[in-house]
């Protein structure tokens, strides 16, 4: 990855569905003065995203807001119905903000850009989570092999926050 601790989160579009529309957010303008976590993976219903990334974020969002946290972010290399449809089938509610990336805007602009084409998937995002408290990067963990959810995991990174 390109982004590390310290660094200034990216000036790019992603997108989120709202009233069943897929609707634009600047991360700029969206992430100013809060207190974030983005965790990062490779697509939507994959095994690992499904078994363990996204769920062990749903259980464990209470521990996360008791500790300051304004949002828990879903980003992945998906338009934005697929990632409201995968968070509706984990029961996300309110708890994770499910962004699609579907240009890739944020995964490259922070260098998560990983190629998954031999096993059928394209260009997909590495897997990571990261602490972004008023659009600075305070705390990054990213994986050595997209399927491994260990340092990303919900339950290991929330001792750094």
């Amino acid at each position: 990855m390109n982004i590390k601790e310290n660094d200034p989160i990216p000036n790019v579009d992603v997108f989120v569905i709202e009233n069943g529309k897929p609707v634009k957010k600047n991360t700029q303008v969206f992430l100013k003065d809060k207190k974030v976590v983005i965790f990062g993976l490779p697509g939507a219903y994959t095994s690992v995203c499904s078994e363990k990334h996204l769920p062990g974020y749903v259980n464990k969002f209470e521990q996360y807001k008791e500790k300051g946290i304004d949002h828990i972010i879903c980003i992945s290399v998906n338009d934005p119905f697929v990632m409201s449809a995968w968070g509706k089938e984990h029961n996300v509610g309110d708890k994770i903000l499910m962004i699609g990336d579907p240009f890739l805007n944020f995964t490259k602009a922070i260098g998560a850009d990983v190629d998954k084409s031999a096993r059928g998937l394209g260009i997909r995002s590495n897997r990571y989570t990261m602490l972004v408290d008023n659009l600075k990067v305070v705390k990054l963990q990213e994986e050595a092999d997209t399927g491994s959810c260990e340092v990303s995991a919900a339950e290991n990174f929330i001792k750094l926050v």
